[in-house]
């Protein structure tokens, strides 16, 4: 689905045999979501709606209804808005694909490994696609302020960016020991206008509750949820939006997968071995391999391939059980791999992987074999990261060098064989502001 412009000249940009990006054109830009549902193995188990009110009846006062829609859209496609769509261009969609040639030189492989440059976004990470489309409902539907939370700071971002594109205030719970360990992020929600509190804070009850429990709490995704939520309920004219585990959050993501296809096709690749993406609440996995979801399942030898932090191991070593997403149980139970309501991961520097529970959609893709997981510690992740800098010229996220880590590991396992492997990463988020957290764990040297 492209808009109907006059058909775009394709745009490849080379350096004489070492990396290739292509490029889509403006008007090549996707028009519509893509309804991955009618693909799913099986259908997505009924949440649990406990406590009164239910989360349900939450959701319908702080959520933009536009939205609660499109957790179950009843059309194989679902239409952008032109707003939406003008500021994605603005904010530097479609991203580029790279051939990342002087890596696959440097590892000595047969493999061909591209790289989805979400890290190009103004923002420095994919979130902002979400982002958008979330604040412009939050707009039509006569909202002013938009509550969130964040780990790392990405989606805080986005959302600050997203708040003042679309003329709304910002307010962003970010766990603490992410706040601290990044604080340029905070500086930029702040420079938009966005209030930004650690979480757990002094603001709210749960955030009280849980710094009395607990004074040195470094904070999760878990707390940032409920303090955002709590903050939304008391806050008039507020919309709570998610950057993650929410359908309509991985449909707007499906962008991912669908710029990726037409790349692809604009690189004459006739095969696709493996999609690999880093495994926090999920939403950019799913926006890169969901569209490919049906061709898999109808027998192409496609692997999808989720890596998560050894922080947080949901996937890996979790228990498949109904959990919640927040620690005050404002969310809904749902069924997914977790670690345990009670677990508090390591204040470690992939903020964005330090989830508790994965999300229904990814461990239900995980539970029917649809999809692989392994884990990396932060040493080996950032230190793969190190590599992609060194070979590519590209610094990505703490969270993004774990798919980096799980490509480089894929084509290292063919080297020598001479075996073709198509291999696509994805650069979900870029690393600038995540220098001191490369130079703690792996120093200045090389």
């Amino acid at each position: 689905m492209v808009r109907p412009r006059t058909p775009p000249e394709r745009s490849i940009s080379s350096n004489r045999g070492g990396s290739v990006d292509f490029h889509l054109r403006d008007e090549e830009l996707p028009t519509h979501w893509y309804n991955f549902l009618r693909d799913l193995p099986a259908p997505l188990p009924e949440a649990r709606q406990v406590g009164r009110p239910t989360p349900a009846e939450l959701a319908e006062r702080i959520r933009p209804r536009a939205l609660l829609e499109q957790n179950n859209p009843t059309v194989p496609w679902v239409p952008i808005p032109e707003p939406v769509i003008d500021r994605l261009i603005q904010c530097g969609r479609p991203t580029p694909l790279r051939r990342a040639r002087r890596l696959e030189q440097y590892l000595q492989t047969p493999a061909r490994i591209y790289c989805k440059r979400e890290d190009q976004l103004v923002t420095g990470s994919f979130k902002l696609t979400t982002a958008l489309a979330q604040a412009y409902y939050a707009r039509q539907e006569g909202r002013e302020v938009l509550v969130s939370e964040t780990g790392a700071g990405q989606w805080g971002m986005a959302v600050a960016l997203a708040s003042q594109m679309f003329g709304l205030r910002g307010h962003v719970f970010m766990a603490r020991c992410s706040l601290e360990q990044k604080p340029y992020r905070r500086y930029f929600m702040e420079l938009l206008g966005t209030h930004v509190d650690p979480s757990p804070s002094g603001r709210t009850r749960v955030g009280r509750e849980l710094l009395a429990r607990h004074p040195g709490h470094p904070g999760s995704i878990g707390s940032a949820i409920s303090e955002a939520i709590e903050t939304s309920l008391e806050t008039p004219g507020a919309a709570y939006l998610s950057g993650s585990n929410i359908n309509h959050v991985h449909l707007h993501q499906t962008l991912l997968g669908l710029e990726v296809r037409k790349q692809l096709e604009l690189a004459r690749e006739s095969r696709l071995d493996e999609l690999i993406a880093c495994a926090g609440g999920g939403s950019n996995l799913c926006g890169l391999m969901l569209p490919f979801l049906k061709e898999k399942r109808e027998g192409a030898p496609l692997r999808f391939l989720a890596v998560e932090s050894t922080a947080a191991p949901r996937l890996t070593q979790g228990t498949y059980e109904y959990c919640r997403s927040d620690v005050a149980g404002y969310t809904p139970e749902v069924l997914a791999y977790s670690m345990g309501k009670d677990f508090v991961p390591e204040p470690v520097h992939v903020g964005g992987l330090r989830n508790h529970n994965s999300s229904p959609l990814v461990s239900l893709l995980r539970r029917h074999g649809l999809l692989d997981a392994m884990a990396f510690d932060e040493q080996v992740a950032l230190e793969a990261g190190r590599v992609l800098l060194k070979t590519e010229g590209i610094l990505v996220a703490p969270e993004s060098s774990h798919a980096v880590a799980a490509a480089i590991d894929s084509a290292l396992r063919v080297r020598g064989t001479g075996e073709e492997k198509v291999i696509v990463l994805l650069a979900s988020g870029s690393g600038f502001l995540d220098l001191e957290g490369y130079h703690q764990v792996l120093g200045g040297g090389s």
